[in-house]
Formats: C-alpha cells, sequence, structure tokens
C-alpha cells in the first residue's frame, strides 16, 4: 500500500529559476502590466507582408552600413592609386573611391556587406512603394490613420533621398554624374537655387566638402529622422490597431486573427530570416554597382550608357523627354524650365498628389467615421483607377530613362523613343485609367450576378423541350458575406443654389459644387449591390436545388436566367 504526501495549500514551495528571473524583471520594468502587447492580434495577408520587408531590410541596412562606417573614408583628399587592382594602378582618385575600392576587394568580406547594404537598400524602397500602393488602393488611410499615413510617406521621400545620397558617396565617374544632375537641378530652383547649391556643395561644382556632407547626412540626420518615425508609424499601428478585410465575423470593432505570441512572432522572424538569406542570396551572386569598372569622377568624363538605380529612374526620364525650353526675365534673370518642369514641379505635384489624397476624399465625401475594414481595389473604381494610372505614369518616365540603352539594344532611333515617352506621358495613364475602371466595373458586375445566379459550375444540361443551360450552385457562406459587405459608395447629392426659402443665394455654392463633382467624379457610375428583395428573389427562383432528377433545378435556374433584368452597361 502507497500513499502520496501533497503540501497544504497554504504551504509556500520553492520557486523555479525561472520565475525568480521574471519576477525580478516585472518588478523593475513592469512587464506584466503590458501582456496585452502580447495577445495583440495581427490578421493574415499577403499583401501585409510588403512592410514587413521593408522592415527587415531596414535592419539590414542598419547593421551593414554600420560595419562599412569602419572601414570607408569620406574624404575627397587627391591621391594616387597603388592597392591590389592593376587596372586602376598610377590613376588620381579621392579618398573616398581609394577607400570603396580597398573595401571592395582588401576587407575580408567587404564586397560581399558593399553588395548587401546595396541590395537592401533597392529592396526595401520597392517594398515600401508596394507597401504605400497596397494602402491607397485598399483606403486604409481613412480616419483614424491619415498622420500614419503622411508618416508612412514621408519615410518613402526620406528612404529615396537616403539611398541616392548613399549611392552618391563612392565618388566613381557614375555617381559622380548624377551629383552634377543634382547640382543643375539645385541651380534651376528659382531664387533660392544658387544658395541652395553652395550649401551642399560648398563652392562651383564639385568641390571639395560634397562626400563629407552626405557622408554625415546618410549615417546620421536622415538615418535617425527614419528610425524615429519608423517607430512612431509602428506605435501607432499598434494603437489604432491592424485593419483587415471584410468577412465573416469581422467588423470595425474587432481583428480576426493570430495573437502576437507566440504565433505572429513565429512567423515573423521565420520571415526575417527568409528575407535576409535571399537579399544575402543577391549580394552573393548578383554583381551590382561595379565602381572599379567606371573609374574616378572626373568632369570632363561620363561613361556611356550611364543609368541610376531603379528609384531614381523616372526623374531621369523626365529630365530626358523635356524639350530644352528657357526664358530671361527682367535683369537677365534665366528661367531653366527645361530641369524645373521636370526635375522641380513633377515631383512635387506627385508628391503633393499622393501624400495628400486622404484629405481630399475626405473632405469631398463629409466622412468622418472611423475605417478599419479594408476596400477590395475593385471596390472603389476611380481610386483604383487613378492609382493605377499613377503608377502607369511612372513607368513611362522610367524607360525614358533608358531611352539610350533601349536604342543600342532594340535598334530603334534614340529620337523616337524619345518622341514616345513625351507622347506617353500624356496618352499612358490616360488610357491605364479608362481600362482600370472597365475592368473594376466589370468585376462588380461578375459579382453582382454570382449573387443573384450563383456561381458557374461548368456542367452543362438539356431541358426537357432541347435547351441547354449551365447549372449554376449558390455560393458558399464566406464568400456571399464578402461580396455583400462591399461597401456602397454614393455621389453627394446637388447643392441647393438658394439657402432658404426666401430666395437667399447660397454663399458656399462653389465649394459645395466643387466637391458635388468631385463625389461624381469618386463615386458616380458603380455598380449597385443587389437589394434584399433581389437576393430574397433570386433564392426562390433557385429552391429547385437537391431534387433527384434535377429537372426542378433547371427549370429554376432557366426561369431565374429568363426573368433577370439585363444589367445596364455603364
Amino acid at each position: 500500500m502507497s500513499t502520496t504526501e501533497t503540501s497544504p495549500p497554504n504551504t509556500r514551495t520553492e520557486t523555479t529559476k525561472g520565475e525568480r528571473i521574471a519576477d525580478w524583471t516585472d518588478g523593475r520594468l513592469g512587464i506584466y502590466h503590458f501582456r496585452f502587447l502580447i495577445r495583440k492580434v495581427f490578421p493574415d495577408h499577403w499583401s501585409f507582408m510588403f512592410g514587413e520587408i521593408a522592415l527587415y531590410s531596414l535592419i539590414m541596412l542598419l547593421l551593414t552600413g554600420t560595419w562599412l562606417t569602419m572601414f570607408f573614408d569620406p574624404s575627397m583628399t587627391e591621391t594616387v592609386y597603388h592597392g591590389s587592382q592593376p587596372q586602376l594602378q598610377g590613376i588620381p582618385m579621392t579618398r573616398a573611391y581609394e577607400s570603396t575600392i580597398d573595401i571592395s576587394f582588401d576587407v575580408r568580406g567587404g564586397l560581399l556587406i558593399r553588395q548587401l547594404h546595396h541590395w537592401s537598400a533597392l529592396v526595401m524602397i520597392g517594398a515600401l512603394c508596394l507597401h504605400t500602393l497596397r494602402h491607397f488602393l485598399t483606403g486604409s488611410f481613412r480616419k483614424p490613420r491619415e498622420a500614419n499615413w503622411l508618416i508612412g510617406f514621408t519615410l518613402l521621400i526620406l528612404v529615396t533621398l537616403e539611398g541616392f545620397v548613399g549611392y552618391s558617396l563612392p565618388d566613381d565617374l557614375l555617381s559622380g554624374t548624377g551629383l552634377r544632375i543634382a547640382e543643375g537641378v539645385t541651380l534651376a530652383i528659382p531664387v533660392v537655387g544658387t544658395y541652395l547649391a553652395m550649401f551642399l556643395f560648398g563652392g562651383e561644382f564639385p568641390g571639395n566638402d560634397v562626400i563629407g556632407r552626405l557622408y554625415s547626412f546618410h549615417i546620421l540626420l536622415i538615418p535617425g529622422i527614419i528610425v524615429a518615425l519608423v517607430t512612431v508609424h509602428l506605435i501607432l499601428v499598434f494603437y489604432h490597431k491592424h485593419t483587415q478585410f471584410a468577412g465573416p465575423a469581422r467588423t470595425e470593432k474587432n481583428v480576426i486573427g493570430q495573437p502576437l505570441m507566440p504565433h505572429y512572432t513565429a512567423k515573423a522572424g521565420g520571415f526575417f530570416f527568409l528575407v535576409t538569406g535571399v537579399l544575402a542570396l543577391l549580394a552573393g551572386i548578383a554583381q551590382i554597382n561595379p565602381v572599379w569598372t567606371y573609374g574616378p569622377y572626373r568632369a570632363d568624363q561620363i561613361s556611356q550608357g550611364s543609368q541610376p538605380d531603379w528609384y531614381m529612374g523616372f526623374l531621369e526620364g523626365a529630365l530626358r523627354a523635356m524639350p530644352a525650353w528657357e526664358f530671361t526675365l527682367w535683369g537677365g534673370y534665366t528661367i531653366n524650365m527645361g530641369v524645373l518642369v521636370p526635375a522641380v514641379i513633377l515631383p512635387t505635384v506627385m508628391i503633393a498628389v499622393i501624400g495628400l489624397w486622404p484629405f481630399l476624399e475626405a473632405w469631398v465625401t463629409k466622412d468622418t467615421r472611423e475605417h478599419h475594414l479594408l476596400d477590395r481595389p475593385r471596390d472603389h473604381p476611380t481610386r483604383t483607377s487613378f492609382g493605377i494610372a499613377f503608377v502607369s505614369l511612372y513607368l513611362v518616365l522610367f524607360f525614358g530613362g533608358a531611352n539610350d540603352v533601349l536604342a543600342v539594344y532594340l535598334h530603334l532611333s534614340l529620337n523616337t523613343i524619345t518622341w514616345s515617352v513625351r507622347i506617353g506621358v500624356f496618352l499612358v495613364p490616360a488610357l491605364t485609367y479608362i481600362l482600370t475602371k472597365r475592368i473594376c466595373l466589370g468585376l462588380q458586375r461578375r459579382e453582382r450576378d454570382k449573387l443573384l445566379h450563383g456561381r458557374e459550375t461548368g456542367r452543362i444540361r438539356r431541358l426537357p423541350h432541347g435547351e441547354f443551360v449551365e447549372v449554376h450552385e449558390p455560393l458558399d457562406r464566406w464568400h456571399r458575406h464578402t461580396l455583400l459587405a462591399r461597401a456602397d459608395y454614393k455621389p453627394l447629392p446637388a447643392p441647393p443654389r438658394s439657402e432658404d426659402e426666401d430666395g437667399v443665394p447660397n454663399p458656399h455654392l462653389r465649394k459645395e459644387m466643387l466637391r458635388y463633382k468631385l463625389s461624381r467624379w469618386l463615386y458616380g457610375g458603380q455598380i449597385a449591390k443587389p437589394t434584399r428583395q433581389e437576393l430574397e428573389h433570386g433564392a426562390h427562383s433557385s429552391n429547385g436545388h437537391g431534387s433527384p432528377d434535377g429537372h426542378a433545378e433547371i427549370g429554376a435556374q432557366a426561369s431565374a436566367e429568363e426573368n433577370a433584368p439585363d444589367q445596364a452597361l455603364n
């Protein structure tokens, strides 16, 4: 006979070492009070990964950039190369270029880290562009996330500027050409252009201080602002809770997904190593920015087929497409429109339109509600069409920046490509806008048909009187709820011309008419969702499902298709 001894409930047993460490930590940091963060829910969708890719690439940029600062010399002091590269022996160059060559060939692992740093920058900017486009197309910038939209858009501009500054540091022939263009763009700014150029370059181009100044911006000022904005951005994401697409049980007041610990943390950790591995693979097998083949920068030389990094390609294309146009004001002041319009005015307008879009849409719609459910791109045809047209404009200018390379490899005339870009700047976005909107409306019309008549099964049956029809089946609960959850946007009503019955003119008529016209542009012509009566009629007409011989099903299907009203094409 055996007995089991148990301690009285009020007896204090010895705590484990892990519990003692946890208690010590919590007593000093108050971690237990942040337990709500551990249960923070994150929804699942593949488009959410773009932001994570950008964040993980930023981490790699910070790590590799810190390593590179230990070996790079941001000096424009002239020296003569006597290193390990025979093709550069005896060539005068700056210390910045010489230290870049030494990192690439004389520092163990230097070339791998250089290329990992460069690839991380390219991938980060690309992921941020897709991340921004996803937010724009799904409407996640609406209240209460307008401020976070501005922070994210500012981050995109800053990392683009950071990439250009870092690209210019090696002082090779290709990056020096980019700096020469940047100096010309700065000088084209009216009134303050010359002062800004003197501030950046410390004198006439190229000067002796520009690399050192850009280096300070690249490793201190801009990264510090980026890290601060990323921190605020993530805090606001936590505070506002994560957005999600519509679906069963998903509302504006809840989030359905996986908690931060342990599910999301495990997935995010694995994804971080996956992104890091892909970046390392690119750095190891895909050569990028081989500065030793360009040579040091000289103001009287330029390399053939020189191309900037992809994120600056649109600016290069705009400069190449713009005709040479300048005029002189009184006092002998010259305005160079051939540089001012494509390199200053056009980017400023593009930035302002996309950055201020949330406030424009809120003003037009008078929408003050909080939005935590996302739109599908097809649910908002005008916004989607505008965003895709914006992307098409960027791509036209991007390919225009490679007009010389395209002319050589495709055996085309350089002038023909340039004129195609000039025409395409106006024609391609317009056609893209029209085509994208027709596709969105077509998808809406198709979904309405699915709700009314069911899903096509691909099964063809013959009716007793000889007619062949395709059998439809009702949508499942998930898809039906998703299609019905689409917001039914409608334009604002026309404003009254009189403020009261006495015929007093409306003092705000001009502003309200503008809002009314913009509202019709944003929401006019959409395909309305089926009404409750239409859905009940469709369900009643298909109640023959499940009959033994299927005749009732076929007859009901045929009757529904005959009685359904034709959808007018808008």
